[in-house]
């Protein structure tokens, strides 16, 4: 049977979407309050056209919402031509209420910052970047974008052949060295800060945090593992069946959720069963069903 990617697609796309819509406005409105809050006073520019719009502002006097505005409107246009009119809708709601925002919310800014001091820039910086990542973190999971760099950005990767990540980072350090030069190299180095927070503030945001440990375990002492994880770590195991690539042996694998708090323990355990184990060990970020682990490691197992 044929799966109807579209209709499934579509689907998604319609579930909780006032949800989405009432999710979207408030974070748009919470990036501009943190874009006049933090980021424009202190000179924080960590790329897009808002930190350009922070250099015209120095340079000219110009108006960050008017630049953002205007440099919207030209990206629109440029987005419909090169990259459609679905794709650009997807961005113009973001491009219109993004620029509003900021213009809108520039003078609650004005009023919030005569009771907002702080001892070092480097707390504004750290505070600036981790609501500016919770922003964006929020408006990426809707679906919408704010517009921007973002559609440069995906007519770079379409034109020119080059992966989004590597685009985005393009055009971003351009204007970043651009500010150094504009700014100084102090501002240039708090900038970074800022992007180090948001881009860690919107992972956590779009993939949350890594609770557990996922463990893949080749060992010859496969029983006393898997006592040890069923009876002692309360928790459940799963048989893979392998084989080796060079050897072309069948290798039985176990495979186990471990949370953080037992795994360095769990780690050495395994190691103290079977110093020759080899595993691999990745992040788990969401487990659903199963045995769960309710109870720590006893840690005097086995001994």
């Amino acid at each position: 049977m044929k799966l109807n990617t579209r209709s499934i697609k579509r689907t998604i796309t319609q579930k909780n979407f006032y949800l989405k819509g009432i999710l979207f406005l408030l974070s748009t409105f919470l990036l501009a309050l943190n874009y006049n809050l933090f980021l424009v006073p202190n000179h924080f520019v960590i790329g897009g056209t808002s930190g350009l719009a922070i250099i015209i502002q120095k340079l000219y006097g110009l108006d960050t919402a008017i630049f953002i505005a205007a440099s919207s409107v030209v990206l629109m246009i440029f987005s419909h031509f090169f990259l459609g009119w679905k794709e650009t809708s997807r961005a113009i709601t973001g491009a219109i209420l993004y620029p509003l925002f900021i213009s809108l919310t520039s003078p609650l800014a004005t009023f919030l910052l005569k009771y907002l001091e702080f001892d070092s820039v480097l707390i504004v910086a750290l505070l600036g970047g981790c609501l500016c990542g919770v922003a964006n973190g929020l408006i990426y999971k809707t679906g919408f974008t704010t517009g921007g760099s973002d559609i440069l950005m995906k007519i770079v990767n379409k034109y020119g052949k080059i992966p989004e990540g590597k685009a985005v980072f393009s055009i971003n350090i351009v204007i970043m060295v651009f500010s150094s030069i504009v700014f100084g190299a102090n501002q240039f180095i708090y900038s970074l800060i800022v992007l180090y927070a948001n881009t860690t503030m919107i992972d956590r945001i779009m993939t949350g945090i890594s609770s557990s440990k996922l463990f893949f375990i080749y060992t010859k002492e496969e029983e006393k593992i898997k006592s040890f994880i069923m009876n002692n770590l309360k928790t459940g195991v799963t048989i893979l069946n392998a084989k080796g690539g060079f050897s072309k042996e069948k290798i039985p694998v176990l495979m186990c959720v471990v949370p953080n708090k037992d795994y360095y323990l769990f780690k050495e355990k395994v190691l103290e069963i079977d110093k020759n184990a080899f595993f691999v060990i990745n992040d788990c970020y969401e487990v659903e069903g199963g045995i769960r682990n309710e109870r720590k490691i006893i840690r005097k197992a086995g001994k």
